[in-house]
């Protein structure tokens, strides 16, 4: 009989580890596949999403565009060079075009991006590099509650209270200014308020935010690394934004302003309030007053009992969705050209 030799350890430990071994390689194999499992199923809904995002785009591109031809197809006019009248009572020989539409769109959200640029230049800039750190949250959230106010409360207050204010200035620019095509005289009266004027500088406090928002983030981002070389060569801090913050964040700011121009492009229910109707044709004047793409498809909704009717008002909104759509996409080039670079 042999007695085992106590110097011979470690020879339970082999045989241990040998029977333990097939239950690790198993507990590792679900686990592998109980991760890839995850993985195909986050990786599925995230591919999914963003598919579904473009079909409901591209579903609504052509929704607009079926229901649009057949009304195109009985229109009289230029489409794209018709500004006079609309008339639709006559489903047979329709007369309707957005050259007019097109016009006081793009004045009205060109100005009003003109005036809430610098100021959200501004804004980021201080609440960035200038603002103590104690008060910068409550500014920020001050500034980005102007986003969350209702359009038509913008309306009411662009009209009977800051129209009224504004009645001095836009007299003076009238007749000292007036030989520039944007001071002169409009089609609607000056004294009334209901301008591009005013609707235009409602429309940049509307848009403010969100200029101000997406470049704020951007210069918070500027490499902390660039900004302590710059106060090392001795640069002032006007001097630390001016060739670092600046240069870093400039794509992200022209992004932020093309989504504010996006977002002035359909604004509906204030310029609805603000801007006056009128028949007279449209002279690129500030006091010029008229529709824009979005107010005319409101102001007219009870016309669409008839498919024909509000398939002139669709081609419209067919024509501002693919124009917010270009904005839209130039504001990614944008920072796409950032993160190339």
């Amino acid at each position: 009989m042999t007695t085992p030799n106590p110097a011979d350890a470690g020879s339970g430990d082999v045989v241990a580890a040998a029977s333990l071994e097939p239950t690790a390689t198993r507990s590792l194999s679900w686990a592998n596949s109980k991760t890839g499992r995850g993985e195909r199923l986050f990786h599925g809904l995230s591919e999914g999403s963003g598919v579904l995002i473009v079909v409901l785009i591209a579903a609504i591109g052509v929704f607009l565009l079926v229901r649009a031809i057949p009304a195109l197809a009985r229109d009289k006019e230029n489409f794209f060079t018709y500004g006079g009248n609309w008339v639709t009572t006559n489903t047979s020989a329709m007369h309707f075009g957005i050259f007019d539409l097109l016009q006081v769109t793009v004045l009205a959200a060109l100005f009003a991006l003109i005036l809430a640029m610098p100021v959200a230049l501004g804004i980021a800039i201080f609440l960035t590099q200038y603002s103590p750190r104690r008060i910068t949250g409550p500014l920020a959230y001050v500034v980005d509650l102007l986003a969350a106010v209702p359009s038509i409360i913008y309306g009411v207050w662009g009209l009977y209270v800051l129209a009224p204010r504004l009645r001095p200035i836009a007299t003076w620019l009238n007749e000292h200014l007036g030989w520039f095509f944007l001071f002169a005289t409009g089609n609607v009266s000056v004294a009334g308020g209901g301008t591009i004027f005013t609707a235009g500088i409602v429309l940049a406090v509307m848009i403010l935010p969100i200029i101000s928002a997406v470049t704020r983030e951007v210069f918070v981002k500027t490499p902390q690394s660039h900004i302590e070389a710059a106060l090392a060569l001795g640069a002032t801090r006007w001097e630390v934004v001016k060739t670092t913050v600046l240069p870093f964040g400039r794509s992200g700011y022209i992004s932020g302003a093309m989504l504010g121009l996006g977002r002035a492009l359909g604004e509906t229910v204030a310029l609805l309030i603000i801007l006056r109707g009128t028949q007279a044709a449209f002279g690129w004047s500030l006091f010029d007053g008229g529709y824009t793409f979005a107010t005319k498809i409101a102001a007219t909704a009870s016309e669409f009992n008839d498919q024909y009717k509000a398939g002139a008002y669709i081609a419209a909104g067919l024509v501002l969705f693919l124009l917010t759509f270009v904005v839209n996409a130039m504001a990614r080039a944008a920072v796409a050209g950032k993160d190339i670079r």
